[in-house]
C-alpha cells in the first residue's frame, strides 16, 4: 500500500494490533504477503488475486490485467493497444458487438460507470464489476474475462465502425494542454520510447491500419504469462479459484514469445530550458526537473522504513511550501517540490509553481530557496512531531476501516502488486512497523536524508508553460528561465523560525447548553434532537464505516438576502473567511493545533440556503464541533491573508476565457438567462474588484451570527451517548438571534422559446452542442424521478445510435434536474461533443431519438436496464454515510418524511414506460429549448 494513497483518518490505536506489536521487527526481513489475499499463478504462467470482501454486498470486482500498452507497438500499431481496447466491447466469442453491453446493462452494470477499461504506456486493464444476486451473473463475468483474454474477433466492419469513435475519442483531448505536451514530453522523458508512444497513438494509423496490425499486437501481447485475473468482493475463493482455472487453464503462451521489456529513460546530459506557450492555455506555470533514478519498491521492512522517511519529509517540505502561499503577496499562486514517479521504474525530484502576478522570478526563488533551506538546515523538531501523528492517524484509520472498505479500493492495489511490483503486506502489518518504526525515526536521519536527496545544483530541465503574451507583454526566454535559477541558487538562505501556536482550538466546552426535546424515527434509525436555543439536530449513527462521522447543516437565506449590488461579495463571503482562519490562527496555523486529528470543517454561503459541511473520526467530533462554535463566534479579520486570497483567484482567472471550453460555458448561462448580474459564469480578474474585506465579513457575520432555524445532520460512526453532551454544549450554546431563514425568489428564470447561439473558439477541429429543455413544473418526487429515467433511456440511445451506430461521438448524454426552490422548475441538458462537419447530423440523430420517445416510449427491456442499475446502486448507498447525509438534507430542505428514503426501490418499480413517455412529451418542448455549439475558429471552419 502506497502512503501517499493513505486518506487522512482518526481513531485510537486499537487494542486488536497490541498481540502484534509484540513481535520483533527485523529490518531485513522481506516484506509478507497479506494473509487475506490469495495470489497464484497457473502453469501458462498467468497471475490471480482473490480476496473475499463483504463491501458492497452481493457484488464482486473483476479485473482483466494485461502487461501490454502503448510502448509495446510497433511502428504500424502506433494507437493501437487502445484500440485493442476498444474492441473488446465489440465481438467476441461469446458475445457479438453490442450483445455484451447490453447483456450488462440488463443485470445492472451500467457502461462507463461500472463497465470500464483503460489503456496506459505500459498496461491495459479491464474493469468489470458484477452483482452476485444470481449465480449465473458471476459464471458469465467469467466468461466475459475469457473473452477478453483471447477471444476479440476483429471483424473488419467492426473496426471500420469503431474507427470513428476511437477517433473522436482522440479530438475530445486535442487542445493547449495536448499541443504544449507533444512539445513537453520528449523533453521531460529525456528523448526515451514513451514520448513516442502516447496511449491515443496517431491519427494517420488510426484512419488507415489494416485488421492484421491489431490482430499482430493482441497475439504477440494477450498471453497468459503477461496476464492477471483479479477477483475481489461477495465470493468463496475456492469457488474464485475453480473458475479461475476453468476459464483461464486453457490460455496458451506462443511457441516463440516476443520478449516483453521496459522502456528505459536516459540519463540528462546537460541543464538546459524550454518555453512553450499556447494562446489558448489557461495559466503560467513553472517546472524544474532534477536528474532522473531507478525507483525501487520496498522488498524488505528496511526499504518500508525508507519509504516512510520520504514521506514524513515529503509532508513537511509540503507544509512549508503551503505556507508560502499564506503571505500578501505570495511568490506563487500554489506549488510544491518533492520526489515523484516519472514512468514505471524511474523517478525525480522536481520542484513545480503556478504563477502570480509576479511571474517566474519570485516564484523559482521561493521553490529553489525553499528546498536549499530544507536541505541545509533541515525540518525542526515540531514539524517532525506533526508529520509523525498524521501519518500515525493515517494508518490506525486505515485499519480500522480494513472491514468496510470497498472491493474496488483492493483490487486497483493488487493491480499495481502486478504492474509495478508494490509491496501488499497488509494493513495489519503496515500499521505494526508504523507503530514501531515511526517512534524510532530520529530528527538527524530525516535532516541527513533530506540533505542527501534535496539536489544541490545539478542538471535539471528548467520548464515555462503558459499563454501567450499579450501585446505589451513577454514571457521569458529560455537563457533568463536559467538565469533564474542560477541567481535563485545563489541567494543566502537563513534557518527557519518556528511560531509558537496554542496547543488546542478552545479551552473547554461553553456551558449553558441543553437538550430539551428528543424523538427517535424507528423507521430509520434517526433520532431528533430540539436544543435549548431552537436548534435542531438529525443524528443517524451507523456502522457502515467504523471511524467516519460526517456532519452537515442548511437553512433557507443564502445569497438571495442580498441584493444585486452584493453579488460578488456574497458570493465569495465563505471563502474570504475561510482563507483568513479561526481566533488568532490561520488556516496553516489551525492546520499545525490539529495535527494528528482527522477533522475538517467549511462553511458555505449559497444561492438559497446556507451551512455547514465537515468530517471527523469519531475521537475528533469535538474539535468538529468546536469549528463549528468558531465560525458563529469568532472569525477571523486578516487584511493580508485576504489580499492573498484575491490575488490569487485574480491570476487564476486572468485567462479563463482564453479557453473555448470556459467561453462556451459563459455563452450557455447567458444564453439562458441573458444579462442578469446573478448569472454565475466564468469568474473574470474584474470580479474580484468588487469583493470588499469588510462588507464580505459583514456578510457573512450578518447569516453567521445566529443558528437560528438552522438544522444539524450527523451521520456516522458515534454513540448517540457520547455525542448529545457535545452537542448540547456546542451547538446549543450558539447564538440565536433573530436572522431571517426564508430565501428571496430574485426572479432569475430562463429565456423561453427557441434560442440558438453559435460561438467560434479554438484551433482544434472540435465542436460541442449544448441544448437545454427548460420551464415550469409542479414538483414531486415522482416526476423527479420519471425524468431521471427519461434522461437515462435517452442515453441508451445516444450510445446505441449515435456512438456504436453513427461513430459520431466518444461520450456525452443528458442529464436532468428537477427542482421545487424558489419555484418548481425542470431542466434536460444535452451535452454532444463532436466534430465541426457533424454538428448537424448529431444534433438531426438526437432530435430523432427525442421524437421516437415522445411518439412511442421507451422499450420495456431499455427502462428495465434502467431501474435495476438504479436499485443496485440504491442497495449499496443504503450502507454509505454520505448517501444519508443527502438524503436527510434533502428532507430537510423539500419537507418530506425522512422515511422516504425507504420507499426508494418501490417508486421505481412504479415507474412505466407510459409515464416516461408522457414525460417526453412534457419536459422536451420542441419551441422551447436553448441551442448552443462550439465550432473552431471561422478561419478553421472555412478551411475545412
Amino acid at each position: 500500500m502506497k502512503l501517499s494513497k493513505l486518506r487522512l483518518i482518526s481513531g485510537a490505536v486499537l487494542l486488536a494490533c497490541a498481540c502484534m506489536a509484540q513481535a520483533e521487527i527485523r529490518l531485513s526481513d522481506p516484506l509478507p504477503l497479506a494473509p487475506e489475499v490469495t495470489v497464484g499463478k497457473l502453469p501458462n504462467g498467468l497471475t490471480y488475486y482473490i480476496k473475499k470482501n463483504a463491501r458492497p454486498a452481493q457484488k464482486v470486482e473483476l479485473r482483466l490485467v494485461v502487461k501490454a500498452g502503448s510502448i509495446l507497438e510497433d511502428d504500424d500499431q502506433q494507437g493501437l493497444a487502445h484500440f485493442t481496447e476498444h474492441m473488446a466491447f465489440n465481438g467476441s466469442t461469446h458475445f457479438k458487438r453490442n450483445e455484451l453491453i447490453s447483456y450488462l446493462q440488463s443485470i445492472g452494470v451500467k457502461f462507463g460507470a461500472d463497465l470500464n477499461a483503460y489503456t496506459s504506456f505500459d498496461e491495459t486493464v479491464y474493469v468489470l464489476p458484477i452483482p452476485t444476486n444470481k449465480k449465473e451473473n458471476l459464471e458469465k463475468g467469467f466468461l466475459v474475462l475469457e473473452d477478453w483474454a483471447h477471444g476479440l474477433k476483429f471483424n473488419p466492419a467492426d473496426i471500420n465502425s469503431e474507427r470513428g469513435i476511437v477517433l473522436e475519442e482522440a479530438r475530445l483531448g486535442k487542445g493547449a494542454s495536448d499541443r504544449m505536451n507533444k512539445v513537453l514530453y520528449p523533453k521531460l522523458l529525456n528523448g526515451s520510447r514513451y514520448a513516442e508512444r502516447m496511449p491515443i497513438g496517431k491519427e494517420s494509423v488510426l484512419k488507415t491500419f489494416k485488421p492484421e496490425a491489431i490482430k499482430r499486437f493482441y497475439k504477440d501481447w494477450y498471453r497468459p504469462d503477461l496476464m492477471a485475473v483479479m477477483v475481489v468482493g461477495d465470493v468463496e475463493p475456492k469457488q474464485a479459484e475453480k473458475l479461475i482455472r476453468q476459464h483461464f487453464g486453457k490460455l496458451k503462451n506462443p511457441a516463440k514469445p516476443r520478449p516483453r521489456l521496459y522502456a528505459e529513460v536516459p540519463q540528462r546530459s546537460q541543464t538546459e530550458a524550454l518555453v512553450i506557450t499556447d494562446k489558448e492555455a489557461p495559466d503560467d506555470s513553472v517546472f524544474i526537473r532534477y536528474p532522473i533514478r531507478a525507483a525501487q519498491e520496498p522488498v524488505t521492512i528496511a526499504d518500508y522504513r525508507r519509504q516512510m522517511i520520504e514521506n514524513l519529509y515529503g509532508q513537511m517540505l509540503s507544509a512549508r511550501m503551503q505556507e508560502l502561499t499564506q503571505q500578501a503577496n505570495p511568490p506563487f499562486i500554489q506549488g510544491g517540490s518533492s520526489m515523484g514517479k516519472l514512468v514505471r521504474g524511474y523517478e525525480s525530484f522536481s520542484a513545480y509553481a503556478l504563477l502570480g502576478k509576479g511571474g517566474v522570478q519570485p516564484a523559482v526563488d521561493a521553490l529553489v530557496q525553499e528546498d536549499e533551506r530544507a536541505r541545509r538546515f533541515g525540518f525542526s523538531q515540531d514539524e517532525l512531531d506533526r508529520a509523525r501523528k498524521d501519518m500515525l492517524r493515517n494508518y490506525e484509520r486505515a485499519y480500522s476501516e480494513r472491514d468496510k472498505s470497498d472491493s474496488a479500493g483492493f483490487v486497483a492495489e493488487y493491480s499495481r502488486n502486478f504492474l509495478e511490483q508494490e509491496a501488499i503486506p497488509g494493513i495489519a502489518n503496515e500499521l505494526l512497523y508504523a507503530q514501531e518504526l515511526l517512534p524510532q525515526v530520529t530528527l538527524q536521519e530525516i535532516n541527513e536524508t533530506v540533505a542527501k536527496v534535496i539536489p544541490d545544483q545539478q542538471k535539471k530541465l528548467v520548464v515555462f508553460m503558459g499563454a501567450e503574451p499579450k501585446p505589451g507583454a513577454s514571457v521569458p526566454t529560455q537563457q533568463q528561465l536559467l538565469d533564474a535559477v542560477a541567481k535563485a541558487e545563489q541567494q543566502k538562505v537563513e534557518p527557519r523560525t518556528e511560531k509558537v501556536l496554542a496547543s488546542k482550538l478552545m479551552d473547554g466546552p461553553p456551558a449553558g447548553g441543553s437538550i430539551v426535546s428528543e424523538k427517535l424515527n424507528s423507521a430509520i434509525g434517526v433520532t431528533e434532537l430540539t436544543l435549548g436555543n431552537g436548534v435542531r439536530v438529525l443524528l443517524k449513527p451507523t456502522d457502515f464505516k467504523n471511524d467516519q462521522v460526517l456532519m452537515g447543516s442548511t437553512r433557507f437565506g443564502g445569497q438571495s438576502l442580498f441584493g444585486d449590488a452584493d453579488i460578488y461579495n456574497a458570493r465569495y463571503a465563505s471563502a474570504v473567511v475561510g482563507s483568513m482562519g479561526l481566533k488568532d490562527m490561520a488556516p496553516l496555523d489551525l492546520q499545525k493545533v490539529l495535527a494528528g486529528k482527522t477533522v475538517n470543517v467549511g462553511a458555505s454561503l449559497g444561492e438559497l440556503s446556507e451551512g455547514f459541511g465537515g468530517s471527523a473520526s469519531s475521537a475528533d467530533v469535538e474539535a468538529m464541533l468546536q469549528l463549528v462554535y468558531l465560525y458563529f463566534n469568532d472569525v477571523r479579520k486578516d487584511a493580508g491573508l485576504y489580499q492573498s486570497f484575491i490575488g490569487k483567484q485574480q491570476d487564476l482567472a486572468k485567462n479563463s476565457m482564453a479557453q473555448p471550453e470556459a467561453v462556451f460555458y459563459d455563452a450557455i448561462q447567458h444564453a439562458m438567462f441573458g444579462d442578469n448580474p446573478r448569472v454565475d459564469g466564468v469568474p473574470r480578474a474584474a470580479d474580484f474588484d468588487k469583493v470588499g474585506l469588510d462588507r464580505s465579513l459583514d456578510i457573512f457575520r450578518q447569516r453567521f451570527s445566529s443558528a437560528r432555524g438552522m438544522t444539524f445532520i450527523f451521520a456516522g460512526s458515534f454513540e448517540l451517548d457520547k455525542i448529545k453532551p457535545l452537542i448540547a454544549s456546542y451547538l446549543g450554546t450558539l447564538p440565536v438571534g433573530d436572522v431571517p431563514h426564508a430565501y428571496r425568489d430574485v426572479g432569475m428564470r430562463p429565456v423561453t422559446g427557441v434560442v440558438k447561439k453559435d460561438i467560434y473558439m479554438g484551433s482544434e477541429p472540435k465542436s460541442t452542442i449544448s441544448i437545454t429543455f427548460n420551464g415550469d413544473v409542479a414538483y414531486s418526487d415522482e416526476q423527479k424521478l420519471t425524468l431521471q429515467a427519461l434522461g437515462e433511456v435517452l442515453n441508451l440511445k445516444v450510445i446505441e445510435v449515435l456512438r456504436e451506430k453513427m461513430s459520431m461521438i466518444y461520450g456525452g448524454g443528458f442529464e436532468t434536474s428537477m427542482g421545487q426552490h424558489p419555484y418548481g422548475h425542470y431542466s434536460v441538458a444535452l451535452n454532444l461533443p463532436t466534430g465541426p462537419e457533424n454538428v448537424d447530423k448529431v444534433i438531426a440523430a438526437a432530435f430523432a431519438e427525442i421524437n421516437k420517445m415522445k411518439t412511442d416510449g421507451p422499450s420495456a427491456a431499455d427502462l428495465e436496464k434502467v431501474k435495476l442499475n438504479w436499485i443496485t446502486r440504491q442497495q449499496k448507498s443504503l450502507r454509505e454515510n454520505r448517501y444519508w447525509m443527502s438524503q436527510l438534507m434533502g428532507s430537510v430542505t423539500q419537507g418530506r418524511d425522512p422515511a422516504h428514503i425507504l420507499r426508494y426501490e418501490q417508486r421505481v418499480r412504479a415507474i412505466t414506460p407510459q409515464a416516461v413517455k408522457l414525460a417526453a412529451q412534457r419536459y422536451l418542448d420542441m419551441h422551447n429549448y436553448v441551442q448552443v455549439v462550439l465550432y473552431p475558429e471561422r478561419k478553421n471552419v472555412a478551411a475545412k
